[in-house]
């Protein structure tokens, strides 16, 4: 008999419980032994609930209770989600969580800790929700070099830029109607501006290469300057609009990024709409690969937090190997990244069409039927070339980069 702690019983928090409870059965069989929720660390009651006996208000009572071999970080946040982590790793328990924030902030520190104690801090839920990435990269793709990870991370955003592209809708509409359905926070802040993404990101690229990449290096840019001009001009392309987030092999170093980006039919990620997230990996002997589902919502995730706890119960005593140590990974320069670009300025083509081309050279012009702007699509160019022809030009209204 394994017994658990679970800190937070909020919406993953409920959904890891009531898993336990209704597949304890299946859970038994493949995991070779039975796992019992023995506490529900909240600061709040639950009278009626299923958990209800299981409450308890003080950390300390999980961490100094040596029945609890697992302890289940849903709560959220870093502080003090790192503390309670650290001391139930100190006191020699293996730690499970889906809290993105902490694995990218504090990964390295807390997987060396695990190490010394010879217990395991496992976080299957922190990137994908459902999707799983994190162990069939660690597993299923060892044998290969990583060359690209490309993927649509965020369920609130690719919903968003879904029903804008399918219904014309304006971004402040579907952002309110995305609320309104529970897809969005009050504060949707991390989501819109890339900063969710940008952590998964984060933690993806440090497992693939195994080296420390800190989110707060990472080029990130949001959805907040897309509107429904973007969104017809993408139309006129045969392309969507979709935010990545994205790192690279270059050479000896990774770029990488969080950035809407157009793509075309052919693109692998193209059909990925509404809350659905998909990961591409591409490795240089299996070819690309992609992970596809729910990326977040309260069973989705709580079924890969469950899939950790059954991987730690059958790893008590034993260190899960995870390369990513605090080396810190080196990043290609901004500067230096190619790209393709979709470009609108102010004013019409006649007007433009000569000092486009000086300034940014060989370009495809875009016909959306506005009188009042000039679209266009670059060739390859790097981000510099690219920055120092839209400083020249000094009428930018916005730039998508493109996949194609």
């Amino acid at each position: 008999m394994v017994k658990v702690g679970i800190l937070g019983y909020g919406t993953v928090g409920s959904g890891v419980f009531e898993i336990l409870d209704k597949n304890s059965n299946i859970i038994s069989k493949r995991a070779g032994q039975d796992i019992e929720v023995k506490y529900v660390l909240d600061l709040r009651d639950f009278p009626g609930d299923p958990a209800e006996k299981y409450v308890v208000h003080d950390f300390s009572i999980l961490e100094n209770d040596d029945e609890v071999k697992i302890v289940v970080e849903t709560m959220g946040g870093l502080h003090p989600a790192y503390e309670f982590v650290k001391a139930s790793l100190l006191k020699g328990k293996n730690v499970v969580t889906s809290n993105k924030a902490l694995v990218a902030s504090f990964g390295t520190e807390l997987l060396q800790i695990a190490r010394d104690k010879n217990v395991n801090f496992l976080f299957e839920a922190s990137v994908g929700g459902g999707i799983p990435i994190i162990r069939p990269l660690q597993t299923s793709l060892a044998p290969d070099e990583i060359d690209e990870i490309s993927g649509i991370l965020n369920g609130t955003t690719n919903f968003i830029l879904t029903e804008m592209t399918e219904n014309g809708s304006d971004f402040d509409s579907v952002l309110k109607d995305a609320q309104a359905k529970g897809y969005a926070e009050a504060d949707p802040t991390a989501d819109v501006e890339g900063y969710d993404a940008c952590r998964k990101i984060a933690i993806l690229t440090s497992l693939a290469y195994g080296k420390q990449l800190d989110f707060e290096d990472i080029y990130t840019e949001g959805i907040t300057k897309i509107t429904d001009r973007d969104i017809k001009y993408a139309a006129k392309l045969k392309a969507k609009v979709k935010i990545f987030g994205s790192s690279k092999l270059a050479g000896d170093k990774v770029s990488a990024m969080v950035a809407p980006k157009l793509i075309t039919h052919d693109h692998p990620l193209y059909s990925v709409d509404g809350v659905f997230n998909a990961i591409l990996v591409k490795g240089n002997m299996v070819g690309d690969v992609m992970f596809y589902g729910q990326g977040a919502g309260k069973l989705a995730t709580a079924s890969a937090v469950v899939s950790d706890i059954m991987e730690a119960s059958e790893n008590l005593d034993n260190n899960i190997n995870v390369i990513w140590s605090d080396e810190k990974l080196e990043l290609m320069p901004m500067d230096e990244v190619v790209s393709k670009f979709f470009v609108r300025v102010s004013g019409n083509k006649a007007d433009n069409e000569a000092k486009i081309k000086e300034l940014f050279g060989e370009v495809e012009f875009v016909d959306a039927g506005y009188d009042d702007e000039t679209g266009f699509v670059t060739k390859d160019i790097t981000e510099a070339v690219y920055e120092n022809a839209a400083k020249e030009i000094g009428s930018v209204i916005n730039k998508i980069r493109f996949d194609a």
